[in-house]
């Protein structure tokens, strides 16, 4: 979502997003026209009139589950937000945790009392990045 039209996301999306990601992002942008949801948000810059670039993805029950705020000029990883969505749909559909960088096929936790203290006979960095 940003304060650009629809119109200047769907540009972004066919001559950037789809040479970055394969197929461009595969979910809508949204229009924030005159920044009401970035004010919410506390992401609307009013100086310039424009949404800051925040990132926020909310669960089907309306709960942020994960956000970013970055300054303009540091970039923004389309991968790693995709990967976390990813992540967030697994946990929600199998109440399985997902080690720091994760990946769909790769190792899962169950969390409980038995993982407390355990989770390095069970989980190495290398396995995320295979």
């Amino acid at each position: 979502m940003s304060t650009d039209s629809r119109f200047i996301h769907k540009i972004w999306q066919e001559n950037e997003l789809s040479k970055m990601v394969e197929g461009g992002v595969p979910f809508p942008m949204l229009t924030d026209a005159g920044g009401l949801i970035g004010r919410v948000y506390g992401v609307y810059d009013e100086e310039a009139g424009v949404d800051i670039r925040g990132r926020f993805i909310i669960d089907p029950d309306g709960i942020i589950q994960a956000m970013e705020v970055l300054t303009p000029p540091v970039g923004r990883n389309v991968s790693e937000f995709i990967r976390q969505i990813k992540a967030f749909q697994h946990v929600r559909a199998t109440g399985e945790a997902t080690p720091s960088g994760w990946q769909p096929g790769k190792v899962t936790l169950t969390p409980g009392p038995d993982l407390v203290g355990n989770v390095w006979k069970v989980w190495k960095p290398e396995m995320a990045f295979e």
